[in-house]
């Protein structure tokens, strides 16, 4: 059996569109160092790293070099330290890493760091078009924006979804951003402003689409023994869990619906106990990189039924005084270093759970 597992410290750099103010090494120990200051650790008491970040967005190769470099002047060189690297994913799988290394009993406190300098890229969307199929999809003009374009367009068809439904979820998250000292886009924003922002793919406009961040996370993982001894009050991980989906975008069925997601989410549920997570979550911090993903990721994690999503957002439930606000932090959508955007979700929740997220 896996041992307890709890979160005892985690650090967060301010975001922009590029932090020209420092180098990428302390861009990485702004992280590293917050997340041992909050959990009163020094860099020694470090076991192990796991380290997230996409090569092609830093603009450099092996940027994990710079990560051993800041945890050197932290004071932890010569650590194991694994490199992680799932696409947009990559912050999780590197959550999830950190999280594994202490429940399987190698190791019992693990820093988890994943960063992202996406300004030191000419263009990142040129970068993400190069995920797709090269030669079928590509074509077609495939990438990320399009491919979320197109789950809006099903979930429009099939639910009824509107684009000021989007606003909606624009408009909540714009403004919790401006709570987030951390957050990138931290502007006020109407629904009126969002419907009136540039449209970029039908129906998604500018206000629908997450930025391109540079910035750096560190989360500190603790086994049982170790975590009641560091923190007053741990966040335990108590589920935890990835999938995989079909790369090609035919294999996909419904673009409207996240089927690997719902799979995904039954099986950490059942870990946790839990059997009704509208009722029984009091906060979420998801993966919304555009607002229809949000949406879709409400029905997908069983908030609602398939096709009530956007009903969520009408009645005000995943605001900051609904029954479930749904990313306080202003998640993906205001804040995007890519890389880091995972295990960022991860410190925003571990940060709430801890009572040490401020005003958010």
């Amino acid at each position: 059996m896996p041992r307890r597992v709890a979160i005892v410290g985690a650090g967060l750099t301010r975001t922009s569109s590029h932090r020209t103010d420092v180098t990428y090494p302390e861009l990485v120990y702004e992280a590293v160092s917050a997340a041992l200051e909050q959990a009163g650790l020094q860099a020694s008491d470090i076991d192990a790293v796991t380290y997230g970040s996409m090569d092609p967005f830093d603009g450099i190769f092996a940027p994990e070099r710079w990560n051993v470099e800041a945890c050197a002047g932290a004071g932890a060189a010569r650590r194991p330290l694994m490199k992680i690297t799932t696409g947009g994913t990559t912050g999780g799988s590197t959550a999830l890493a950190g999280y594994y290394h202490v429940a399987s009993g190698l190791f019992d406190v693990v820093l988890a760091v994943a960063s992202q300098r996406v300004g030191e890229t000419l263009e990142a969307q040129l970068v993400l078009n190069t995920a797709v199929d090269p030669i079928y999809e590509r074509w077609m003009g495939a990438g990320a924006i399009t491919i979320a374009a197109l789950q809006g367009v099903r979930h429009f068809w099939r639910y009824g979804t509107t684009e000021e439904d989007l606003a909606l979820i624009a408009v909540k998250n714009y403004e919790n951003a401006g709570r987030n000292p951390n957050a990138h886009l931290m502007r006020m924003l109407t629904v009126n402003d969002a419907l009136n922002t540039r449209l970029v793919a039908w129906p998604l406009r500018l206000s629908d689409c997450c930025p391109s961040s540079d910035g750096a996370v560190a989360i500190i993982f603790a086994s049982e023994e170790r975590a009641r001894k560091i923190a007053d009050r741990p966040a335990w991980v108590i589920g935890a869990g990835q999938i995989t989906d079909n790369y090609w975008m035919g294999d996909r069925t419904w673009y409207e619906h996240w089927d690997s997601l719902s799979m995904l989410a039954r099986r950490v549920y059942r870990q946790a106990k839990i059997e009704n997570p509208l009722a029984e979550l009091d906060v979420a911090e998801l993966y919304n990189a555009f607002t229809i993903q949000e949406i879709i990721e409400y029905e997908a994690l069983g908030f609602c039924e398939k096709g009530e999503g956007a009903e969520l957002i009408r009645k005000g439930i995943t605001t900051m005084g609904g029954e479930l606000p749904v990313c306080p932090s202003g998640g993906v959508l205001c804040t995007n270093p890519i890389g880091a955007s995972g295990l960022i979700r991860v410190a925003e929740a571990g940060l709430q759970v801890m009572g040490r997220a401020g005003e958010m």
